[in-house]
């Protein structure tokens, strides 16, 4: 691994390493190949960064004299260390382990009070990514077949992005392409190297596109189902981007046909409500703790204030979303 000539590269000398105490294992070979650089680990990393944990983070880089951090995980880890970077301007050096692509961009999110908000800021984007498929091997098939779709989901957003262009478009579909091709054989045959890379090129694209377009209804609905009901990042994303989708159809038809050329099929929501069948994801959003309760308040806060979108966000139709995707019935077309 490259990682101590990088660090150097950056000047550092006292690395705060960030990660989750699921990744002990990936944890423990990039201590030991830092070595003595390293100042501190912290490992209490969550999902959509809960403000807590991100000050109690920052109070401990500061206490121990850090001047880098490097991120080892997904989403969650990448997020903490961002959100230390956003009040310190410490130097980012992420190494991911899922196929979240948050690693490429300059968005961050915190969470605080049931409310997530996100933002952009140069500050956050990380100054060197370092990507080993062997990495990603601890990662079970169930997870990473989610993660993927995550990615997709700044792919499929990225195509109808407000403020989209034709490079990205291209990096988009290209990115889809090769999630939806990877994906299957990661989840029946995890060990295989050659799959795993595939889908981390995939995630790259997927990073690039999300950090460089706008993202629409689908994300937005992710934020909310995440920060105010403390859903699972990853298989949220996965449940909801079908039906946020079929929303959207009519409004993007020159978006739906490229993602439906690249997933090989004729209709974009089905095809990609279909891979999921076939990737054996969890499909309703009753399986991973939503309550019917609350969707209601779901819709109302997304519809409050949403992000620009190709189709009118509209209440009554978002609840109707909601439900579609609660219940996991497979979009109409």
């Amino acid at each position: 691994m490259q990682l101590p000539s990088e660090v150097e590269r950056l000047g550092a000398g006292r690395v705060l390493i960030l990660s989750t105490p699921e990744k002990s294992l990936n944890l423990q070979r990039v201590t030991e190949i830092l070595g003595d650089r390293v100042a501190g680990v912290y490992d209490k990393a969550v999902m959509h960064v809960p403000l807590a944990i991100a000050e109690e983070a920052r109070h401990l880089a500061q206490e121990l004299g850090a001047d880098c951090c490097v991120t080892v995980g997904g989403g969650s880890t990448t997020g903490l260390g961002k959100a230390i970077a956003l009040t310190s301007d410490l130097p980012i050096l992420a190494v991911p382990t899922t196929y979240a692509g948050s690693e490429m961009t300059p968005i961050y999110g915190l969470t605080d009070a049931g409310m997530k908000k996100t933002g952009r800021d140069a500050r956050v984007l990380p100054k060197t990514v370092i990507y080993d498929p062997a990495l990603t091997l601890t990662l079970p098939p169930a997870l990473s077949a989610a993660s993927g779709m995550n990615a997709i989901a700044h792919c499929a957003e990225a195509l109808y992005a407000h403020d989209g262009n034709p490079i990205i478009s291209m990096m988009a579909e290209e990115g889809i392409r090769a999630l939806a091709s990877a994906l299957p054989t990661v989840v029946e045959d995890p060990a295989n190297m050659e799959a795993r890379s595939e889908a981390l090129y995939g995630a790259w694209l997927a990073g690039i596109t999300l950090g460089s377009a706008g993202v629409a209804l689908h994300h937005k609905l992710c934020h909310v189902l995440g920060g105010t009901f403390n859903l699972p990042h990853a298989e949220t994303h996965s449940i909801v981007l079908p039906h946020a989708m079929r929303y959207n159809r009519d409004a993007a038809p020159l978006a739906m046909a490229r993602i439906a050329r690249a997933l090989g099929t004729e209709d974009a929501p089905t095809g990609l409500y279909d891979l999921e069948v076939k990737l054996g994801l969890t499909l309703a959003l009753k399986d991973i703790g939503m309550t019917e309760e609350g969707l209601e308040r779901a819709a109302r806060i997304a519809t409050d204030a949403p992000y620009p979108n190709p189709r009118a966000v509209e209440y009554d139709d978002t609840l109707a979303l909601l439900r579609d995707a609660y219940e996991g019935q497979r979009p109409p077309k």
